[in-house]
């Protein structure tokens, strides 16, 4: 793939064109699409364009550095010389991966699943800190969130949580958190000030859209029950709440979120593809990979990953043995400490 800012503006143009397209205002689905692409064409064009300007910058200062003979200008200039080429290494690392993405899932919207381990309420409690630990991030990022399904506790935790996170490039920032997150600290409940473990178990599945995976009508079996909870009027009274069960896998779903049967089918029906397609691939990766274990994106969610210590105020990543502190602080969505060394670690074991 050959990347060139001659073409890339061209695309741009053509894109513009397209957009404007009668039958492309009218069909919501092509313009979100167009709309994609063309942000993420703006955004390798700006990319390409600021290597080429720091080229040509880090030339000329390396030209000025020789022609220099005051020692004070020569190490100012030295010093600018590094710090353009640190920027520049690191445009160059990120449009290679641009051109060969380490995996083509990453520009994929996720289905984020949070469920509660052992521990009880404490678990259920922390299941809920996680997902706003992602909520904020999202929103840090740009991307929105959905939720699709939720049980909750009657002390304002989550039994199980599975949300929707749509943006540019998720998949890629969220796939190293599946697993099993523990958590130390004294519970709310806990009266003798006792510091319990707990843990909440993540799965971080790519979107899969109806081109990834086809589900045939005669694979499924469809239940409609009544939904229980908060909810209002129609709750306990309409069959509003569906259950579908994917005969060949044994894949059951269930959502009752929404007022309306058709719209929890909907969304029952794009976690079940997302489940399904994520173990197919799992499947398939195991195949090919017998050291999965020792992958950082291995993803198997009985694997301990993650460990939130209260009392040290410490965050450990027992993958990467990466320990971080200010544990409010990336529990309040500032996760890109976190996140940044896994990728640099992935990146490393491809090469």
């Amino acid at each position: 793939m050959e990347l060139n800012i001659t073409k890339l503006q061209q695309d741009l143009k053509d894109l513009e064109t397209q957009m404007q397209l009668p039958e492309v205002l009218a069909d919501n689905k092509k313009i979100t699409e167009l709309g994609k692409k063309y942000s993420e064409t703006k955004y390798t064009f700006d990319l390409l364009k600021k290597i080429e300007k720091n080229k040509s910058d880090l030339a000329g200062l390396k030209i000025s550095m020789s022609q220099e003979s005051d020692e004070e200008m020569i190490v100012m200039t030295h010093e600018e010389i590094n710090q353009l080429k640190t920027q520049l290494d690191k445009d160059l690392l990120e449009l290679e991966e641009i051109i060969h993405p380490l995996d083509p899932r990453d520009k994929k919207n996720v289905i984020l699943e949070i469920r509660a381990g052992t521990g009880g309420d404490e678990s259920a409690l922390f299941a809920s800190e996680l997902y706003r630990m992602y909520s904020r991030f999202a929103e840090k990022m740009n991307w929105k969130v959905k939720i699709l399904s939720s049980n909750r506790t009657g002390l304002g935790g989550f039994k199980e949580i599975i949300a929707e996170i749509i943006g540019d490039n998720v998949y890629k920032h969220l796939k190293f958190e599946s697993g099993v997150h523990r958590v130390q600290r004294v519970p709310e409940t806990e009266k003798a000030g006792r510091v319990h473990t707990s843990a909440a178990t993540v799965a971080v599945m790519p979107e899969a859209e109806e081109v990834d995976l086809v589900i045939e009508a005669k694979d499924i079996r469809i239940d409609t029950f009544c939904a229980s909870g908060h909810g209002g009027q129609s709750v306990n009274t309409t069959k509003s709440a569906v259950r579908i069960t994917h005969l060949p896998t044994g894949t059951v779903v269930s959502c009752q979120d929404e007022k309306s049967q058709g719209q929890n089918k909907e969304k029952a029906m794009a976690i079940l593809r997302s489940r399904i397609l994520d173990k197919m691939e799992e499947d398939q990766h195991q195949k090919l990979a017998q050291d999965r274990k020792n992958q950082v994106g291995s993803g198997d969610r009985s694997e301990k990953i993650r460990t939130y210590n209260f009392p040290q105020d410490r965050l450990t990543d027992h993958r990467i043995k990466l320990t971080l502190h200010n544990l409010a602080i990336i529990l309040d969505g500032e996760l890109l400490p976190v996140i940044m060394p896994l990728q640099q670690a992935a990146r490393s074991q491809k090469n």
